[in-house]
């Protein structure tokens, strides 16, 4: 078992970690990753464009958004907050939803978890920061899990792309 107030801690089974090093003070970080007019500018994987975004920043409070594929599809999704602690750590639980923030399945995989918990931290390294994400499907079935557990490439691949996307943003200033 992973202790999730560990950033760099070893991963739980099942658990998807993400670190990356990013060219800016965490406090500009923080901030880009929890301001809704900013989350627009760069959210989603590579590709995506982001129609919608509303920033409730607190403990129980969401981000939900919505995004149209490279092929015109729409995607919806959002995050519920569990933890806001700035600019240290963000706490919170993601599904696919609706427009109206309603819980959706993946719209391509029937299987998918409906719910992630995920934790995100802001670690400073002089002037940059490094950013740790981890992940991990919640109140879910043995398949659901499994199904989390083999989309871990493709996940690295999604979030990698975010990430490059984020990277790119805060290099603007």
């Amino acid at each position: 078992m992973t202790d999730r107030n560990i950033p760099g801690g070893k991963p739980a089974e099942g658990e998807f970690v993400l670190s990356r090093v990013l060219d800016a003070p965490r406090d500009r970080v923080f901030k880009a990753w929890t301001d809704e007019a900013e989350l627009k500018k760069w959210w989603g994987p590579k590709g995506f464009k982001v129609l919608h975004s509303k920033v409730d920043l607190r403990p129980g409070g969401m981000f939900l958004y919505g995004m149209q594929s490279p092929t015109g599809e729409p995607m919806w999704g959002k995050f519920v907050y569990r933890e806001v602690l700035k600019p240290e750590k963000l706490v919170f639980v993601v599904s696919f939803s609706d427009a109206q923030g309603g819980i959706t399945r993946h719209p391509m995989a029937p299987n998918w978890p409906l719910e992630m918990l995920n934790t995100v931290y802001f670690q400073a390294e002089g002037d940059k920061t490094r950013l740790t994400l981890r992940a991990e499907a919640i109140n879910c079935s043995a398949a659901e899990r499994q199904t989390f557990i083999e989309g871990h490439e493709s996940m690295r691949g999604g979030w990698g792309g975010t990430m490059d996307q984020f990277a790119a943003y805060l290099a603007q200033g």
